[in-house]
């Protein structure tokens, strides 16, 4: 057992005997993270830093996921979600919180003229591809990246266990910045497909002014343009990646970012279609709950009043440019690159000589953590990020690379881990 993380483990094994795979999201489940080297249960956080059970400060680059856009215990979200407390948190009616968030999601999003809540990202893209095929009175959907856990796309992935096939025979994946990819699946299932359903963006940049074909090509079939901004929603741009790229879709589904960590996610679009919802049943007891929207609206506020997109950008420009160039200054670009946008950035490893990827991913996790950087990867960066922090990320890279580099000239890199490497799982970025 790790003495650093001594406690972790410890909740760890208590957990796993009454919750499958110790926790409650499976990206925050010992499958991504290396047993012996990595905490397991935070303690707390605010601002930028996390610090886990054990008192371990990190910096955290994860954010819950990308949810975090402000920081950690934002002051003003905090004061609203306070104040909304002392009036209560649910009710035998509607609250005007419900109508004033949706408003202001009108106002900053250029699909969304009409609003409903959900909990989860899940929920919205099931809300969304349910309306589309009430809108067409067609079956078959095209997906593009991650939407959730409900049946009717997890079933298109290897994480299909308990989906049943009349389900999965529903949902069909296509390949980002491959036009032809969907204009194949089009030719296949013809005038029977009811929506496309992508994220604007992830671990790769569009291309060749691929959204706008993908949008030109579902209209051309008739068929609903579905944005899951669940991530890229108020972080690339107040009105989300749809406005960031100049697409609008007909429908956009929002969560994580949109109430800085608080539970609550959205489907937004077009009037014609988001009125089925009076007609699609859609419904939630916690649809309403007024702490999460609270906290929504003050943070779709902030974002109006502060510069918070801007700092993202020029915080995670930063970030790309000097690990693009620690990453050539150590000569290993044959293995590691970075993709994505500033706002949201990835650190690519590749298989090299007899090292998986896995091998390489579990030590870079490793050194990471022991140096109080909180990443699996990606760079979710938060308006409390400061320069130091900046500086701080790239130089616990350096160190990274400089032992990287330290293995494979001696051919013993493996030596280094002091856990057993990942193994390949379910991934879809």
């Amino acid at each position: 057992m790790n003495e650093r993380y001594k406690k972790s483990e410890e909740f760890l094994i208590r957990a796993c005997k009454t919750v499958p795979l110790g926790s409650q999201t499976f990206s925050k489940s010992k499958t991504q993270l290396p047993f012996g080297v990595s905490p397991y249960f935070a303690k707390k956080a605010e601002g930028a830093y996390l610090w886990d059970v054990d008192g371990n400060k990190y910096i955290d680059f994860v954010n819950s996921l990308a949810s975090i856009t402000l920081g950690y215990k934002d002051p003003d979200v905090t004061k609203a979600v306070k104040d909304q407390l002392e009036e209560g948190t649910i009710f035998s009616l509607a609250h005007e919180l419900e109508f004033l968030v949706a408003e202001k999601i009108c106002e900053m999003v250029p699909c969304a003229e009409m609003v409903r809540f959900g909990k989860n990202g899940s929920d919205a893209t099931s809300g969304a591809v349910r309306i589309a095929r009430a809108h067409t009175g067609k079956d078959h959907v095209f997906v593009c990246g991650y939407h959730g856990w409900q049946d009717w796309y997890i079933g298109s992935t290897a994480r299909n266990l308990g989906v049943p096939k009349a389900t999965r025979d529903l949902t069909h994946s296509f390949i980002y910045n491959d036009i032809d990819s969907l204009g194949k699946l089009f030719g296949e299932y013809g005038n029977n497909v009811a929506a496309v359903i992508l994220e604007p963006v992830n671990v790769s940049v569009p291309i060749d002014n691929f959204l706008q074909k993908v949008k030109d090509l579902t209209h051309k079939n008739n068929a609903v343009l579905v944005f899951d901004e669940t991530i890229t929603g108020f972080r690339f741009a107040n009105g989300g990646a749809q406005e960031f790229f100049g697409v609008t879709p007909d429908l956009a589904t929002f969560g994580k970012g949109l109430a800085n960590g608080y539970p609550v996610s959205a489907v937004a679009g077009k009037a014609e279609i988001m009125k089925l919802m009076e007609e699609v049943f859609f419904s939630f007891t916690f649809g309403g709950e007024t702490l999460s929207l609270a906290a929504a609206l003050a943070t779709l506020n902030k974002l109006q009043k502060q510069p918070v997109v801007e700092t993202l950008q020029s915080q995670g420009a930063v970030v790309i440019e000097r690990l693009k160039s620690l990453i050539e200054q150590h000569d290993l670009t044959e293995i590691f690159s970075v993709s994505g946008y500033p706002v949201w950035s990835f650190f690519n490893i590749k298989d090299f000589q007899n090292y998986s990827m896995w091998d390489l991913k579990t030590f870079f996790i490793q050194e990471m953590f022991s140096n109080g950087v909180f990443t699996l990867g990606t760079h979710n960066l938060s308006f409390s990020h400061s320069e130091k922090d900046i500086a701080d990320l790239i130089t616990s890279y350096s160190s990274f690379f400089t032992k990287v580099n330290n293995g494979l000239r001696k051919g013993d890199l493996l030596s280094y881990l002091k856990c057993e490497a990942l193994k390949p799982l379910f991934r879809l970025r």
